[in-house]
């Protein structure tokens, strides 16, 4: 299958989408959500917070006091989106399962990419807890990013 003009067209809008969503939800949170306040929104299992993560996804070097800490995360999400643009833009053949898969990953990074380049952090909102299990806060380009990511692998895994 050759890569057409529909496929970039589709990874363009799947990426985008999903940079808007995250910008979008990220400026409600911080608009309406005082900083750290928890929001119950399905009582002992969602809750709806602002915090900011000056880490990487998932409270990663969030508590590493180098100073060069973002300037590393900047660099590193700068590379890895060019490699999968390039990839998308010198792909000869790619599966559409694979165009969306890298679609949710690029927008979701550029999204966080944003927000990194201009605070310094990330706006994280989510918080998921269950019977004493507390996830890490993350957001819609967190998640965009884990699901590109997973249906990536099982597209690599699946094929032939």
């Amino acid at each position: 299958m050759r890569v057409h003009r529909t496929t970039r067209v589709t990874f363009a809008a799947v990426a985008v989408l999903v940079f808007l969503a995250d910008q979008l939800t990220k400026f409600l949170v911080q608009q309406s959500i005082p900083l750290h306040t928890v929001v119950p929104v399905i009582p002992h299992f969602l809750n709806l917070t602002d915090t900011r993560n000056p880490g990487a996804a998932f409270g990663l070097f969030s508590d590493s006091a180098s100073p060069w800490r973002t300037a590393l995360l900047i660099a590193v999400s700068v590379v890895l989106l060019a490699v999968v643009i390039g990839v998308i833009g010198r792909s000869r053949t790619i599966r559409w399962e694979a165009t969306v898969a890298l679609a949710l990953i690029t927008g979701g990074a550029s999204s966080n990419l944003i927000d990194r380049i201009r605070f310094g952090r990330v706006t994280d909102f989510l918080d998921f807890h269950f019977r004493g299990y507390h996830w890490f806060t993350f957001n819609l380009a967190d998640s965009a990013i884990v699901v590109g990511a997973f249906l990536l692998i099982i597209h690599l895994l699946s094929s032939e």
